[in-house]
């Protein structure tokens, strides 16, 4: 198969933002500072590996396909849909909300080219389902650092202690 110009685009397009997220995720795990840090700071390894893992994964998927990627690092700064990380130190509750809306932006891009990506090839289609798993699963896991508890609500009834 040898992919169409609009499919190593959308292809190139998730490459350049997983790559950014990556380095990102680095720069918040040598910056963050504050309350939680260890475990945070564990937590952005596990994003940085699964990162950096989609990016070969996807790089190699291009090449199998005849497209050909492009990780320069001044293709990723150009190109990424990612806002750029702070310089400094930066608190635990601020790298929480910073990381979790990097996350969150590399998932839309990847939903906002998933279906002209299925249409040519649903096989590059499936590992953007995996990206897309693990990365959401990174929102939930680390925006919950600042989650709050939800009340019930009046509605619901509540059981009374004791009971299951």
């Amino acid at each position: 198969m040898k992919a169409s110009a609009e499919l190593g685009s959308n292809l190139q397009s998730i490459l350049v933002d997983v790559i950014e997220l990556h380095l990102q995720g680095k720069q918040a795990h040598w910056s963050v500072v504050g309350h939680n840090f260890r475990d945070l700071h564990l937590q952005l390894d596990e994003i940085i590996d699964a990162a950096r893992a989609f990016s070969d994964e996807l790089a190699e998927r291009m090449r199998a396909i005849d497209a050909l990627p492009d990780g320069r690092s001044e293709t990723v700064t150009k190109a990424t849909h990612l806002p750029p990380f702070p310089a400094g130190e930066v608190d635990t509750g601020d790298t929480v909300v910073l990381i979790t809306e990097r996350l969150t932006v590399t998932v839309d891009n990847i939903r906002a080219v998933h279906d002209a990506v299925d249409a040519e090839d649903p096989t590059s289609a499936d590992i953007l389902h995996g990206i897309i798993e693990k990365l959401e699963q990174f929102v939930w896991m680390v925006s919950a650092e600042n989650r709050v508890p939800r009340k019930p609500s009046k509605k619901t009834p509540t059981r009374p202690a004791g009971t299951a």
